[in-house]
């Protein structure tokens, strides 16, 4: 027997668009067991996916992609847009190198109408949408979705702003599964909230308009009505945000019921100007474990279904040494402070949020304001430690310069899941920190290889006394090397004479590895160690390559703006001629998903192909 009698014969909005409201609810079941099922294989977004069930259905249901346009905010909570949308057989290859991406991808599919994978940005690329439709003539709507998570946001509201002043036709559905914006309270409020979500109350208003339009005066009748309304609302309930910015708000109604949705989505559709749909829903709703513990299901590994726990337990990670060693060091001075925008578990300061509750600040999705209030912090005399990750870091480029550096603020700014971080793919590699951090002046950054040398890192950032320290760490765990060096800027852990090999954080790894394969063809490296990429003794590299003539730079960020090009113009300046020198990087592109393995072995990264390819350029002399 078929487990999924609907689903399996799904392969376009447009099969969804012939269900009835029955066969949309038993859909939406079966939906709920094929993700519990399949990412329970594949790992990914589970608790966000199963508590957008019902509004996703509907959306395919009353609307028509790719024509509509539909924009899924962070986009981690597509994989229902994607079921829908003809990518089903696919899903068994989700967050897999060459596979199904987690996040909405244009090049994938017609039906994924923008990139998603940063939050708060949805309602800012619908409204490019809709205007792009109005210029160009077309007759469609423009949807987004957008969670109360990504509302923390400050984006989402300067979008909201323009678009209610701008009056195009948009609709945003905003899916609240735990904060409420501005809620309308009390007993008369919840009763009239109920009156106007009645489908003989948007019908009524629907009849009366059209009978005022028969005469002349029906315009202007229509208007001062509605303005009488609001007057008598204003005076009865508290607008929403939402109605401020100028948007006709609908709800809250409940966003697991489908009918009520598929209602709330058809009678927007009528009205042809911004509005904002409010739906409550149950994170990880219908899959127990995920829906008492939805901040356990948000990003998971491969699980049991049974128990939901994970197939493997992970151990130990950069993330969870840093929160405990911060956690540490602040039960011994009370200026350290702790600050995370909404990554409090991701970024390991769990710990912290329970040990001192009073020091600890997640200012939600909000890097900006998080790296300005840190130097606030700074400047009024305690020790912020400000932990982001690097993909999201990059939102906050210009207040690390102008509200950090430039008043040599000593903020440190923990840059987690630097470097490739694997299956969330192109929006999520920590590739681009080097190159932009490196680019500051008063800002010094430092890279550890090891948990050890995390903990001394840290120490010495919180001793500096002026200027912004960056620490960059990898994901998961420390590799080979376990060791600690960062009592100097820089170390040589093996001594050669045929290469330099340089490199920096875990990938000091790879050159550990490159130079043990170089040894098995008789060829001597001298590995070079970098601790801190801001000040490192050029006279270490000068004499290195001054003696081996050849340089190798191995490094997990981008080509433009590397370290490598910086360790090539120092030796240039110091009149140093190479025989050789290679860069060994992510390259000039963004770089997919899958296991991190394969994507060292992507770019060629990895010590053994970089080994191979020293070893065929120094044999061709």
């Amino acid at each position: 027997m078929d487990a999924y009698p609907l689903l399996s014969h799904i392969a376009s909005p447009h099969d969804v668009g012939k269900l009835t409201d029955e066969q949309l609810e038993s859909l939406c079941a079966e939906i709920r067991l094929f993700l519990v099922s399949s990412v329970s294989q594949t790992g990914g977004h589970l608790a966000s996916n199963l508590g957008i069930v019902e509004i996703a259905a509907a959306v395919e249901n009353v609307f028509c992609s790719p024509k509509d346009k539909i924009v899924y905010d962070v986009g981690h909570q597509c994989y229902v847009h994607k079921l829908l949308t003809g990518r089903r057989d696919e899903f068994h290859t989700l967050r897999q190198f060459g596979g199904l991406s987690g996040f909405p991808r244009p090049w994938e599919s017609p039906h994924d109408a923008f990139v998603g994978g940063h939050a708060s940005a949805s309602v800012s690329a619908a409204l490019g949408l809709a205007r792009a439709r109005t210029l160009r003539g077309e007759d469609s709507h423009v949807v987004c979705v957008i969670g109360d998570g990504a509302m923390t946001g400050g984006m989402a509201y300067e979008a909201l702003n323009d678009a209610g002043q701008a009056g195009e036709p948009l609709i945003v559905i905003y899916n609240d599964n735990g904060m409420s914006i501005s809620p309308n309270v009390g007993a008369v409020a919840k009763r009239l909230s109920r009156i106007r979500l009645k489908p003989q109350y948007i019908d009524l208003k629907s009849r009366t308009k059209a009978f005022f339009r028969h005469y002349q005066w029906g315009e202007e009748a229509i208007g001062w009505v509605s303005a009488l309304k609001r007057r008598v609302k204003s005076a009865v309930l508290r607008p929403t945000i939402f109605e401020l910015m100028g948007f006709t708000y609908l709800g809250p109604a409940d966003g697991h019921d489908v009918k009520t949705v598929k209602y709330l989505l058809t009678e927007a559709k009528k009205l042809r100007r911004p509005v904002v749909l409010h739906f409550k829903t149950v994170k990880g709703k219908g899959y127990g474990p995920s829906e008492r513990s939805p901040e356990n299901f948000h990003g998971v590994a491969p699980f049991n279904v049974e128990t939901g726990a994970p197939k493997k337990r992970s151990g130990q990670n950069f993330s969870a040494v840093m929160g405990s060693c911060l956690t540490e060091m602040a039960s011994k001075d009370s200026r350290i402070c702790a600050v995370t925008a909404a990554m409090e578990d991701g970024a390991g300061l769990s710990q912290f949020a329970r040990a001192h509750p009073e020091r600890f600040f997640d200012v939600g999705i909000a890097e900006e304001h998080a790296i300005t209030m840190s130097g606030g912090l700074a400047a009024g005399g305690m020790k912020p430690v400000c932990c982001i990750y690097s993909t999201f870091l990059q939102r906050g480029y210009d207040q690390m310069i102008h509200d950090l550096a430039i008043g040599r603020l000593p903020a440190v700014i923990g840059v987690d899941r630097a470097g490739l971080v694997g299956e969330d793919g192109e929006t999520h590699q920590g590739m681009f920190d080097v190159p932009y951090l490196l680019t500051i002046p008063h800002m010094e950054v430092l890279s550890p290889s090891s948990f050890a040398e995390l903990r001394q890192a840290l120490e010495r950032a919180l001793a500096r006394e002026e200027g912004p320290t960056a620490i960059r760490y990898a994901r998961g765990k420390e590799g080979a090397f376990t060791g600690n060096t960062f009592d100097k800027n820089q170390a040589v852990l093996r001594q050669g004479g045929d290469i330099t090999l340089v490199s920096y954080g875990v990938m000091i790894n790879e050159a550990l590895a490159a130079a043990d394969c170089l040894a098995q063809a008789g060829l001597e490296a001298e590995v070079v160690k970098l601790n801190s990429l801001t000040g490192f003794d050029q006279q270490v590299l000068v004499n290195s390559a001054a003696k081996t003539r050849r340089l190798a730079v191995i490094e997990d960020c981008c080509d433009a703006g590397c370290l490598a090009q910086r360790a090539e113009a120092a030796l240039a300046q110091q009149g140093v001629t190479l025989t050789y020198c290679r860069r060994f990087n992510c390259g000039a592109d963004f770089v997919p998903a899958g296991a991190v393995r394969q994507l060292y072995q992507l770019c060629g990264i990895d010590g053994r192909q970089a080994a191979d390819c020293i070893q065929e350029a120094i044999g061709r002399g």
